[in-house]
């Protein structure tokens, strides 16, 4: 885990955000904190307005009063909420007590300070470029980013600060409307001398910085300048190409459409913050996520590549960024307490709200009425958990409209996933005592490169037939498998394609089983494709199963055979008129490129969630698929780029495999029989791992 020390030194309690170990400094003594001396239930928030008889002209007479401002605005804040010493760093202080938004000053909130924390520890931080963070609506991030944007460019010397949004006509808004707003209200010991007009609209540049006043000095002296700048660039992949930033503001990062990529703009802008290999600069970006074929995907790329729990030998994230996410639930308008707090359960009695009024419901329970309100509108009912996401994946997920599957049922099977324990083992398959050809024997393990919902007993675990000297699947009548082996080609997105496995088992009329639930699934790229070959060799083993596989990568099929296996790989269960020239390796396994194939795969896995996934509004029943990665990279699968899908293409391969279908091509005529036929799914009953 990360571990970043705020204040060398003063090393006080550590705070665990978003995968990172913050020191926090050393809680003084009581009478150092604000709100000491006041009662518990007095202890809240209030804003200090400057002294009112306070000017340029008799600052002396008010020394302790500005340094003790500038201390805050270095070091931070204690005070006591609600009985509880807290502190919050620097840039929040300067937040709550000296930017005047739109709505005035802003409220304190608990939930911005972790905002605020983090960013401390990303900017103390060496190897971070900055904060990645995936908000919800009215989260106050451009605000919140404008007032930081403020706060360095007028305290240091010889820098720049930029920023981009979503549109130029958005970066200038945010320029004049809001960090212009809250420098032009900061008292005139923080205000710089301004270079042009009191009302810019370019750029803000400050040419000396704030005259400190000390005890000893009877009059202000003269400072050298400042040479710092701030100023906004129309969106597009280059701006702020070549130039050195101090800061860098992305909002609205999720939503950049058309000719501009927020991907090649952040790889460009990122060599901004850098000098040689030294991190000079940071970058605050932030968004809600958009539809990911409007631009949040990328952004969700961006994010995926700035988890702090994968770094790389240097100390750091692919992407440079660190990603922070805050749930809806912690940052609900109208759900802040008094003291700051969020409400997100509901409490047994009201408490009263930060404005005014009683709070006698949770965020959590708030947002879930509403969550059922739409429950039969799965096109709002995405869209609302899109804009008000609990977690990552609802904040990125996809829209019912632009994908081929019913993803409403997809995203509700993955809740139900998530609210029952014990559904999925993970684990890993080996030969037993390392013996190839023995018994292939499962460890459940944290770190497994398989998971599985459902297993074979006794006698029907490794169940191999012997034929004429030759090895069949023993269990081929009511398992099968589709795999999706890989290749050293990238994807579209930059990463390696993984190998993917999954194990279907079929319908059967027979007592217990788990009929047409999908039963192990692998996904994984071990370091060479030999090993890979062996682990879906066992898979097979293991389950008594037949494999249908994508024959364009040949490999997997010639292990089989060298390892005297090859009738479990299936012949391919339909018929292209296609000749091959290769062999008996190509007659066995389907074609990857093949338009027939690719729609019945695609249809196949449509039916199989319209009749196995999700709820069931009618009778109340939840489907039977239990892997999640599989349910999330169906709701995201783009028939037109299939490559990076690879879970979609080995289920759907499983699917075609369990109903054996026949696709006929004929003068660009596709005929095909129903793929699956439907069955209720009462009295179907799943054995669990436990």
């Amino acid at each position: 885990m990360k571990r970043v020390v705020l204040f060398p030194g003063n090393e006080g309690e550590v705070e665990v955000i978003a995968g990172v170990e913050i020191v926090l400094p050393k809680k003084p003594a009581k009478s150092k904190i604000l709100y000491h001396n006041r009662v518990k239930k007095n202890q809240r928030w209030e804003r200090e307005a400057i002294p009112k008889d306070l000017k340029r002209d008799n600052a002396v007479k008010y020394v302790k009063y500005i340094e003790e401002e500038f201390r805050r605005r270095d070091e931070g804040l204690w005070m006591y909420l609600n009985g509880e010493a807290v502190w919050i760093p620097g840039p929040h202080y300067m937040y709550i007590q000296w930017s005047k938004i739109d709505i005035g000053y802003p409220e304190f909130r608990m939930v911005n300070r972790k905002f605020f924390v983090f960013w401390e520890a990303c900017k103390k931080d060496p190897t971070s470029f900055g904060m990645c963070y995936l908000k919800n609506r009215r989260s106050g991030f451009s605000y919140m980013t404008s007032s930081e944007l403020i706060n360095q460019a007028t305290s240091v010397f010889e820098s720049r600060f930029g920023i981009l949004s979503k549109t130029g006509a958005d970066a200038k808004t945010m320029f004049t409307d809001k960090a212009v707003r809250i420098y032009r209200a900061y008292p005139f010991f923080f205000q710089p001398i301004q270079d042009g007009s009191t009302n810019p609209r370019m750029e803000l540049a400050f040419r000396e910085p704030a005259k400190k006043i000390t005890k000893n000095q009877k009059y202000i002296e003269q400072s050298s300048a400042l040479n710092s700048s701030l100023d906004w660039k129309n969106t597009g992949s280059n701006s702020y190409d070549g130039e050195k930033l101090r800061m860098l503001a992305h909002d609205e990062s999720a939503k950049w459409t058309g000719q501009n990529s927020i991907k090649k703009n952040w790889g460009v802008t990122k060599t901004c913050l850098l000098l040689g290999r030294k991190v000079v600069g940071k970058c605050l970006m932030g968004s809600t996520a958009n539809k990911l074929e409007d631009g949040g995907q990328e952004y969700k790329d961006i994010y995926s590549s700035s988890d702090v729990e994968k770094l790389n030998p240097n100390g750091q994230t692919k992407s440079g960024l660190w990603s922070l996410f805050i749930p809806a639930y912690e940052n609900l308008e109208g759900f802040i307490d008094e003291f700051g707090d969020s409400v997100i359960d509901t409490p047994k009695k009201p408490v009263m709200g930060i404005d005014g009024i009683p709070i006698d419901i949770g965020a959590k329970e708030y947002l879930s009425n509403i969550r059922e309100g739409l429950k039969e509108d799965t096109q709002a009912l995405s869209e609302h958990k899109r804009q008000f996401p609990w977690t990552e994946e609802e904040a990125f997920r996809n829209d019912a409209q632009n994908s081929i599957f019913d993803v409403e049922r997809i995203y509700q099977q993955v809740d139900h996933n998530e609210t029952v324990p014990n559904l999925v083992t993970q684990g890993d398959f080996v030969w037993e005592k390392g013996e190839k050809d023995s018994r292939v024997v499962f460890y459940p393990t944290k770190n497994g490169k398989w998971k599985v919902s459902w297993m074979p007993e006794g006698d029907e675990q490794n169940s191999i037939i012997v034929k004429n000297g030759k090895k069949y699947p023993g269990n081929a009548q009511k398992l099968v498998g589709g795999c999706d082996p890989y290749d050293h080609d990238r994807t579209t997105d930059g990463r390696f394609s993984k190998g993917s496995l999954h194990i279907l088992h079929k319908f059967t009329l027979d007592k217990g089983g788990a009929p047409m639930q999908f039963v192990c699934e692998y996904l994984a790229r071990p370091p060479k494709a030999e090993m890979f070959h062996e682990d879906m060799l066992m898979s097979c083993v293991f389950f008594g199963c037949s494999l249908l596989v994508e024959n364009n990568k040949i490999g997997l099929i010639r292990h089989f055979e060298r390892r005297g296996y090859m009738e479990y790989i299936m012949e391919r269960p339909e018929n292209t008129h296609t000749k091959f020239s290769r062999g008996k390796q190509k007659e066995r396994g389907i074609p990857a490129n093949s338009q027939a194939v690719i729609q019945a795969q695609a249809e196949a896995v449509a039916s199989y969630i319209y009749d196995y996934v999700g709820y069931n509004l009618q009778t109340g029943e939840v489907g039977i698929c239990y892997f999640n990665d599989l349910l999330l990279d169906w709701a995201e699968f783009d028939i037109h780029n299939r490559t990076k899908f690879d879970a979609t293409i080995s289920s759907s391969l499983a699917l075609l495999a369990s109903q054996k279908v026949k696709v006929i091509k004929k003068k660009e005529e596709v005929k095909q029989q129903p793929f699956l036929k439907k069955y209720s799914n009462s009295g179907f009953i799943s054995k669990k791992i436990r």
